[in-house]
This record gives structure tokens, sequence and C-alpha cells, in this order.
């Protein structure tokens, strides 16, 4: 027999009430959401967490950045910038973080702040390594161009997070 108590706990956990369950993965206790890359040049994305799910969408591109929603077992729920996106092994996903252009011709510069002389142009679409962030800028690698971008232009870092 289950107490009016005890249906309100579960309720609350099914719902993801308890502000430790929604901030935390029940697997990894890695924070959630969180962003990953795609180690694999290829990499499936599955309507569930298990081989005998359909595929729904292919990433087709190596350090595609993701946002991991949930976690079951070896299995990741990942979309991309898009909303694309289902269960993904875990051993195609990589910690090294990877973010995306957004807007096009963006200035990487020398130092965090507009003033700042610029180093290159990234074109929108662009895929590059993630590197230092502070509240509003972010150092990125891509090729062979470093440079610090505004944040709000790069897809696949919080607008809160702050990397050293």
């Amino acid at each position: 027999m289950i107490r009016a108590a005890g249906i309100a706990t579960i309720l609350s956990l099914l719902h993801g009430v308890s502000s430790t369950a929604a901030e935390r993965g029940p697997v990894t206790n890695l924070p959630m959401p969180r962003f990953v890359s795609l180690k694999a040049d290829e990499g499936n994305a599955r309507r569930g967490p298990s081989l005998s799910h359909r595929i729904d969408w292919v990433f087709t591109r190596r350090n595609m950045p993701l946002e991991v929603t949930a976690e079951y077992g070896h299995w990741r729920r990942v979309q991309d910038r898009d909303g694309q996106g289902g269960w993904v092994h875990y051993s195609l996903l990589s910690g090294v973080r990877h973010v995306i252009v957004e807007a096009d011709l963006t200035p990487m510069r020398v130092k965090p702040g507009a003033e700042s002389p610029v180093n290159a142009y990234a074109e929108a679409g662009v895929v590059a390594r993630l590197e230092d962030c502070s509240l509003d800028w972010c150092m990125i690698e891509a090729d062979s161009s470093k440079g610090w971008v505004e944040k709000r232009r790069l897809w696949g870092v919080k607008p809160e997070e702050v990397r050293d």
C-alpha cells in the first residue's frame, strides 16, 4: 500500500522536482544538460537507448558539438543546435569541447574585447575547439587560427559558463 506522502515523493521524482536529480545525470553524475562532441566521423542517433531501436538521425561531422539531455546506461540522449538527435552510444562522444560559429564573418580577436585587433574571421557553421571562456568571450581554435569570439555568436557553450 502506498501512502499519500509516498505518492507525492514518487511524483516529485518523476517530474524532476528534486534539484539534485534535475542537475546531475543519473549514470555519470555529471551536470545536465551539458555539451559534448561527436568523437567519430559518423554517429547514429536512435529512437531509444539500445541497438534494437530505429535510427532516426545520423550525425556526419567529427567534433560536432551536441547537448546531452538524458542518460540511460551506456546511452546518452543528445541534440544538435537544430534540435535534431536521439540516443547515441557513449563511446561515440567526447568530453573535448567544440562549438559552432553561428554568425557569418565572426571576428576572432587577439584579446577579449570589441576594441581588440582581429586575428581572423570565421564563417557561419565552422566547428571550432573551445578553449577558455569568460562571461562574454570565448577563445576558439579553428584550423590554424585562434582568437577570442563573443560568446553570443557560438553554439555549444552556456551563457553563464566560464572556463579557464
